[in-house]
């Protein structure tokens, strides 16, 4: 039987992390493509990530390029491309542009790869989804988002950080757009089924969830140039495992809505349960009134961009 294959589209810090971070996983054979322009850089990263298996302990195969042949029959894109943030920049800053480089990368996986499932993580997330969608036309189960692994992973951190526990303590999920309006929920944190009101003061919680909100700008201030890619490369990992292992596994990612929580033709982050179908179900949670504003004001957020989007076109 013959591996799968993951193409990562974007070759530059999130592409190389996420192909290693794949290759380390053992699951499926990897391409690296990017642009043209880029000469021989994904094919020498690919190399260079090919040589690393012996040491590592991976036999799978890791190749780079710029010829979109070598996406053929992928199962499963992950998309980077895009230009990153910079200091100053929201994530929406960067509609205009990163909008043409997706619907032009849709339109190449659509000829490329017909059959297969799409990862978006370029910026604005959930706009950049729906790009992908009507770019390839592919149904709502195989085109997903990564922002809610990242978004949540990032509030787990600092609650760790904040009581002195094991990471593999702390469970919770953020819901929402991935900007500035998602939404934490500090009502489903739990610490080892505690929830964590018990273990921090309101303040300290309030503090955490705006943290994570802030997450992206904090590391692109600190980097000065570019934005992060460790974080995200390990949650699209994640998402890409829970698939291949067909895992049916519960995780916040940005989905296409179809009449959940009321709502219809917008993505937006949500829990999704995540298997070799791509997303096999949408696990709607009871918000309280409070909850429920916060995410419809993220909601809302999500489709004033798409009108910014469309406005711009």
């Amino acid at each position: 039987m013959s591996r799968k294959k993951v193409t990562v589209v974007g070759a530059g810090n999130v592409g190389a992390s996420l192909a290693q971070a794949l290759a380390l996983t053992n699951l499926a054979d990897i391409v690296l493509i990017d642009i043209p322009e880029s000469g021989g850089m994904p094919a020498g990263k690919g190399l260079d990530m090919l040589e690393a298996g012996p040491v590592y302990g991976y036999s799978v195969k890791v190749s780079g390029g710029t010829d979109w042949a070598l996406v053929k029959n992928s199962d499963i894109v992950v998309v980077t491309a895009g230009v990153p943030r910079k200091p100053g920049m929201t994530r929406d800053d960067l509609l205009g542009i990163n909008a043409k480089i997706v619907g032009e990368v849709g339109k190449k996986i659509k000829d490329a790869a017909p059959n297969a499932l799409v990862i978006v993580v370029s910026n604005p997330l959930d706009a950049m989804c729906t790009v992908m969608q009507r770019a390839t036309g592919f149904p709502r189960a195989r085109v997903l988002g990564m922002a809610g692994v990242l978004d949540s992973a990032r509030m787990k951190s600092f609650i760790a950080e904040a009581v002195g526990v094991s990471i593999e303590n702390v469970d919770g999920f953020v819901l929402g757009g991935h900007g500035d309006t998602m939404v934490p929920v500090p009502r489903f944190c739990t610490i080892s089924g505690v929830q964590i009101s018990e273990f921090l003061s309101a303040d300290k919680i309030n503090a955490i969830m705006q943290r994570t909100r802030d997450g992206g700008a904090e590391i692109v201030k600190l980097l000065e140039k570019g934005s992060a890619y460790y974080a995200p490369a390990a949650s699209v990992c994640e998402m890409v495992k829970a698939i291949l292992l067909d895992k049916k596994k519960i995780l916040p990612c940005a989905v296409l809505l179809d009449g959940e929580y009321g709502v219809k033709g917008v993505f937006v982050g949500v829990l999704a349960k995540l298997g070799s179908a791509g997303m096999e179900g949408v696990i709607e949670v009871t918000l309280t009134a409070d909850e429920d504003a916060l995410f419809r004001k993220s909601i809302k957020a999500v489709e004033d961009l798409l009108v910014a989007m469309d406005d711009i076109k």
